[in-house]
């Protein structure tokens, strides 16, 4: 029988894995659970006579993918799959999916969330600002983007996209006006909401001289990848700008540099944008349901590496 192993240092929450295990075993295939392991062997273990894994942000590296002998398929469930060695999948034949869109609608009210919080001045008494009327840019126009536009339009801010995948057709006929370049972008807006994924050419792309075009009194929300920080760079640009904000779901390492800020600057403890209940719940059934297709019918929609 097709084994399909839930490995999950940090777990789901029980209702995502009973749903998870119902899916599969009307499926007619095996379950497995592995959650709250605290030693890597663990994982080695239980990935042994795994045809398929679902997780979270686990790690699937080559020794793990070397230890899985019947390995088929992984599903991360989440829309960020960087925690998975594509290259070593493929090189083991096995598919890797992510669940695209289940968490998009947590990640982009913690961006509102995130956007009132650093204009009201965190919240410490002082008269702060509006969200009406700025203009607020997005920097890749996929599921997140397009539930933050979404969501700001209720805010009545100007909102502005570019994302070279995306047409401007496609975006503007969404209500956002589509900006020719990144940027144009910056320069355009007050407030940046970056969605841009881990790649080589996107690590450490935000930095000073790029924040050096957005008008006075600017902010920037990531909810994307810490790599895509330039850390050193952005640290010191606030050091010499003292009207611009940052708000970061992804701690820094240099955060108690960053801390020095005070009233400009905010890290959530841990990463946070898919942090509810809803969203673990529908990339957990959504990853099942992807793994059932994938074993009965072969589908690898959505599929990352080649």
């Amino acid at each position: 029988m097709t084994k399909v192993l839930v490995a999950t240092e940090k777990p789901f929450a029980k209702v995502a894995v009973d749903g998870i295990k119902r899916i599969i075993e009307e499926a007619g295939l095996e379950f497995a659970l592995l959650e709250k392991y605290t030693d890597k062997k663990q994982l080695l273990d239980a990935v042994k006579d795994a045809n398929a894994i679902i997780i979270r942000s686990d790690q699937i590296d080559a020794e793990v993918l070397d230890a899985a002998k019947e390995l088929k398929i992984v599903v991360r469930a989440g829309a960020g799959y960087d925690n998975v060695d594509l290259a070593a999948a493929t090189a083991h034949n096995v598919c890797v999916m992510n669940t695209p869109g289940q968490n998009s609608n947590a990640v982009a009210e913690l961006v509102m969330g995130m956007l009132v919080f650093m204009y009201r001045n965190l919240f410490n008494g002082a008269s702060g600002s509006e969200l009406m009327g700025k203009k607020l840019g997005i920097l890749a126009y996929g599921n997140v983007g397009r539930n933050v536009a979404r969501i700001a339009k209720g805010f009545g801010m100007e909102i502005y996209a570019y994302d070279q995948f995306v047409s401007a057709a496609d975006i503007e006929k969404e209500g956002v006006k589509a900006v020719a370049s990144r940027d144009a972008l910056f320069e355009t807006c007050d407030i940046v909401s970056l969605h841009i994924p881990k790649t080589p050419e996107t690590v450490k792309s935000i930095n000073a001289e790029l924040l050096s075009k957005m008008p006075k009194g600017a902010c920037l929300i990531n909810t994307a990848r810490q790599e895509v920080i330039d850390e050193e760079g952005i640290c010191k640009f606030m050091a010499e700008h003292t009207d611009f904000k940052y708000a970061t779901d992804i701690k820094p390492t240099n955060d108690a540099e960053m801390a020095k800020f005070e009233g400009r600057y905010f890290t959530t403890p841990k990463k946070m944008g898919a942090q509810t209940a809803e969203a673990n719940i529908n990339a957990g059934l959504a990853a099942a349901r992807q793994i059932v297709d994938f074993i009965k019918n072969g589908n690898e929609k959505f599929r990352v590496n080649k």
